[in-house]
């Protein structure tokens, strides 16, 4: 019993002691940040709703990669490669691609989205309570403000961010192309 006592005292003397003043000196925050996430996308078809499945990609202030699957077979429909001054949109199903820039995009997106908002949005959602569902409106495009995504299933671990790499065969095509064949589904 008189051992418990004196070790009891000890904690308390050893706890007591600890210094009141903190260290000027602070770890750097790192400056690369890794963040995926499942992502289910929403668009409406006519009548009814199409949803499919994918993931995002993001290395923060170099590229965010969104990769839409085939529901049943999980491979790649298309993928959009998104760094802060180009867009690389890839059609895996007919073989073609559109590498824009942020500057042709202007007739098609919001004025102030910017890659920087894009990223806030991504690592908000990820967070605790934060908003994970966002659609079409809240993104400022009235065309597709009944589509929706949700991203779930967050993950901070390291991956390999490098370029979408686009074989020989696929054909390049013009963003107004693009435009042109999406407003005919």
């Amino acid at each position: 019993m008189k051992r418990l006592v004196y070790l009891l005292l000890l904690i308390l003397l050893f706890a007591g002691c600890k210094s009141s003043k903190q260290s000027l000196y602070k770890a750097p925050v790192p400056q690369t940040q890794y963040l995926s996430s499942k992502m289910q996308f929403t668009v409406p078809n006519g009548s009814n709703t199409m949803t499919v499945g994918g993931t995002m990609k993001m290395k923060t202030g170099e590229r965010i990669q969104l990769s839409v699957l085939m529901p049943v077979l999980r491979s790649e429909l298309f993928r959009l490669d998104i760094t802060p001054t180009d867009i690389l949109i890839v059609d895996r199903m007919n073989k073609r691609y559109v590498k824009t820039t942020r500057e042709e995009l202007v007739k098609l997106l919001p004025q102030d989205v910017q890659f920087a908002q894009l990223e806030k949005l991504l690592l908000d959602a990820a967070k605790p309570g934060g908003k994970s569902e966002v659609t079409g409106s809240e993104l400022g495009i009235p065309s597709m403000e009944k589509a929706k995504v949700r991203l779930y299933d967050f993950s901070e671990k390291e991956f390999d961010a490098s370029a979408t790499s686009i074989p020989a065969r696929y054909t390049e095509i013009s963003l107004d192309e693009l435009i042109k064949m999406l407003s005919q589904l």
